[in-house]
């Protein structure tokens, strides 16, 4: 496993992370404890140290605190979020942060967290949702600051929203954030026009999320795809998207002639090769996935030709909504 510094920090990251929505056997079906907490053992016994959970992925930060604790707290970073109190996904324009990351809000949701976990402190507390117009605006620096002091959070961070990696660019340039979470794939290459290299700047670190693109940059969506019932995946690849997405991977594995179970090798390692880039967590909700991930940390970059043809399949759309 190789290592990057996470922004300045001072904090060192695996390249590949591990991203813990999955294992919360709430919007995704089919996960199972056991299973969960063995894929996250090997996960760290393979060299993986940050793990990214949340105060809305069902079970997922008890499972991830289950397994810190057996492991020893100094083997793993752990990264969690509170959830805007107005339950607005993602924030839209025009809200008051009191409305959202008052302070008072802020601690309880990570007092919660820390109980379920049966942590003392987590290394990252993001905001779950953000919005640049909260920038100098309400109490949430001063609580984090707070936080920060009492030994409960290392350091803080925001979740940026969905497809919108520029209403992050204020933040980033005020210099009080450590690290921000971002859409960054093959097909969402907008981080790579302003927040990287803003974050590079300043020092603020990435952590990509989907970099997969919820499983489409697997080759396994394909038409008439369908999931479990319950499971939100039904709602992202609803109507003719999967089609849609067939074909867009089609045209990538043809363009870089490569098979198409290389294509999600391909996507982790494209993102990867952006320097800014502190670590990118997959979700991975067994062993399987945690060994043919991990095994991607190996210094091979992608070629520049390479590179410079993924560029082309950019592909600029929001299935969230």
């Amino acid at each position: 496993m190789r290592y990057r510094e996470l922004g300045r920090s001072g904090l060192s990251v695996s390249e590949i992370g591990f991203g813990a929505w999955g294992i919360g056997e709430s919007s995704w079906v089919g996960a199972s404890e056991d299973e969960s907490v063995r894929a996250l053992h090997r996960a760290v016994d393979l060299g993986v140290n940050f793990v990214d959970t949340a105060r809305g992925y069902g079970e997922s930060e008890r499972i991830v605190g289950r397994v810190v604790r057996e492991r020893g707290t100094d083997e793993v970073l752990v990264a969690t979020k509170v959830p805007p109190k107005n339950g607005a996904w993602p924030a839209p324009d025009g809200l008051d942060p009191a409305e959202t990351f008052p302070g008072a809000h802020i601690r309880d949701s990570l007092e919660t967290s820390l109980r379920v976990a049966g942590l003392d402190h987590y290394d990252v507390l993001q905001f779950h949702v953000w919005s640049d117009e909260w920038v100098g605006r309400g109490d949430w620096l001063e609580t984090v600051a707070q936080l920060k002091q009492e030994g409960k959070i290392r350091l803080f961070g925001v979740s940026i929203n969905d497809h919108e990696p520029d209403n992050a660019l204020a933040l980033v340039r005020s210099g009080v954030v450590d690290s921000v979470q971002v859409i960054y794939n093959v097909f969402d290459q907008a981080p790579a026009d302003a927040l990287l290299p803003a974050c590079a700047e300043h020092g603020v670190g990435v952590i990509v999320r989907v970099a997969l693109d919820e499983g489409g940059l697997t080759g396994r969506i394909t038409t008439g795809t369908t999931f479990p019932e319950g499971d939100w995946r039904n709602r992202y690849f609803r109507g003719d998207r999967p089609a849609q997405v067939e074909r867009r991977v089609a045209a990538i594995v043809a363009d870089l002639g490569i098979g198409p179970d290389e294509i999600a090798e391909t996507a982790l390692r494209f993102v990867l090769s952006a320097p800014a880039v502190s670590t990118v967590i997959p979700g991975m909700r067994s062993v399987r996935n945690v060994e043919r991930n991990t095994a991607l940390s190996d210094g091979r970059a992608l070629t520049a030709d390479r590179l410079a043809a993924l560029a082309g399949h950019r592909w600029q759309r929001n299935f969230y909504s």
